[in-house]
């Protein structure tokens, strides 16, 4: 009865599991490309290897992602499925691991519900489903980190060295976090997965001295802010979804519920060891250093956080996944726990599904792609995105071989300054509205003053703005 009873909660958690799984990857194309993903596409997607390096030593990310992308696209095509596909198969993969590594860490003891907590907190949660079907190197990382903490608690320090060159490549918090771990393990005298890591981080470390002119100049990381309360409750927010305060609220009661009435014992949740082996003490110290960092030089960013993921999940599920619950505490942990996958399963893919009004990050180039496809004397303050939107919607068919590239503002003034000057231009751009109308009207202002009239043709258009600009002597001839 007991076996029949673990075996239909599996079933019913690997179909959670699968569902939500499923519908990031029915979601993978519904939302246009954002400026970071488009920017993925213009780094990674180059002619050749040494163009692509040359290219990224200004740039304020490590190599490995974008060169994995450009293998992938040499591969199977450079598209817009084909790059949020390489990250959802790495979520898929870094969410097995995850669930290894609960699964291992519970040892040969009752495993209760600690197998399904870490797939559904692996699969399932805000943080991973969102990256999964994204264009940049997060779901690469979760599977690098998380391939990382295996090895290491595997105490195996070869391939251990090799995860930290990975993840240390792939992201620079991969890199912060490992070297973590290894003053740490230097501190507590394991000095074979000390050198491990520091062996693992050298490549990361030649590759900042490559880039350093771009690394250490101001534009590195210029729209970072530095620490507030606001970034605290984004990074809760991409953790636990919609409502994060009163989510967590919500969370901690059910706690002092189940411990009050529910049969829940104390657990272990100052466990040294528990918490070494799943790499929280590291990650951690990372957090400590990155916040305190960020005082002077801003480097704490909410999407980054991400890295922490896979020290996270094993540890709640062993914590949790153990609890000896009575009745009344099983029934309700049980309601807690389908609230908390609803509000994961509607409001959580919310971004990512157009029928939900969903907009990545407030872009819609792709939109702006589509209404101006044939048109030329088009200009943009993001004339690169949109370029490579273009391109993008090409590749699917969308649209039709571009006739002339869009040009910047500077493109626009030696576009105007000789003669005759076009009959029509076509200004555009994509954004949240306060920054897009901030960039676009200075070009608006410079068309206007040498005597055209410009027409908003966005038709409803959101988070995105297309004017058509006519001379007025075209509008009102002279008999």
């Amino acid at each position: 009865m007991i076996g029949s009873r673990s075996a239909s909660i599996v079933l019913g958690v690997a179909l959670v599991c699968a569902g939500f799984a499923l519908k990031a990857l029915w979601l993978i194309d519904a939302t246009a490309l954002w400026s970071d993903e488009l920017y993925s596409v213009g780094k990674s997607f180059q002619a050749s290897p040494a163009a692509l390096l040359a290219m990224l030593r200004h740039d304020t990310h490590p190599p490995l992602y974008y060169g994995v992308l450009w293998g992938w696209g040499q591969l199977v095509g450079q598209s817009p499925i084909t790059l949020r596909l390489l990250s959802w198969l790495a979520y898929g993969a870094g969410g097995v691991v995850m669930v290894s590594q609960a699964r291992a860490l519970a040892g040969h003891k009752r495993l209760g519900w600690t197998v399904p907590l870490a797939a559904l907190m692996a699969f399932c949660s805000p943080y991973p489903i969102r990256f999964s079907i994204e264009g940049k190197s997060y779901a690469l990382l979760v599977l690098f980190v998380a391939l990382a903490w295996w090895w290491r608690n595997q105490g195996r320090c070869v391939p251990y060295a090799l995860a930290v060159a990975l993840a240390s490549l792939t992201h620079f918090y991969g890199l912060f976090l490992l070297v973590a771990a290894g003053a740490w393990d230097g501190s507590r005298r394991r000095w074979g997965l000390c050198f491990a890591a520091g062996l693992g981080v050298i490549p990361a470390l030649a590759w900042i001295a490559y880039a350093s002119d771009y690394l250490f100049s101001s534009k590195a990381g210029s729209w970072i802010g530095g620490p507030s309360f606001a970034l605290l409750e984004d990074t809760l927010a991409r953790g636990l979804g919609v409502w994060p305060l009163p989510k967590l609220a919500l969370l901690l009661l059910t706690l002092v519920i189940l411990r009050r009435w529910g049969g829940l014992k104390p657990g272990r949740w100052l466990d040294v060891d528990l918490l070494d082996r799943t790499g929280v003490i590291p990650s951690a110290l990372m957090v400590v250093g990155v916040v305190l960092i960020s005082f002077f030089k801003p480097l704490a960013f909410s999407r980054y956080f991400v890295v922490l993921i896979p020290a996270l999940v094993p540890v709640l599920a062993v914590l949790l996944g153990d609890a000896q619950l009575n009745r009344g505490g099983r029934l309700f942990a049980g309601v807690v726990l389908m609230v908390v996958l609803a509000s994961w399963w509607g409001p959580g893919f919310a971004e990512l599904d157009p029928g939900l009004g969903g907009v990545r990050e407030q872009d819609q180039f792709r939109m702006v792609s589509r209404k101006t496809d044939g048109l030329v004397e088009r200009y943009s303050p993001r004339a690169r995105l949109l370029n490579l939107s273009d391109r993008m919607e090409q590749s699917m068919g969308r649209i039709s071989a571009p006739v002339a590239a869009w040009g910047d503002r500077s493109a626009l003034r030696q576009r105007l300054s000789t003669t005759p000057h076009p009959s029509v231009i076509w200004l555009a751009s994509s954004g949240p509205e306060q920054a897009l109308l901030r960039k676009l009207n200075p070009l608006q202002q410079e068309v206007e003053q040498l005597g055209y009239r410009c027409v908003d043709r966005s038709q409803a258009l959101s988070h995105g703005r297309i004017l058509r600009c006519q001379l007025e002597s075209k509008l009102n001839p002279v008999p």
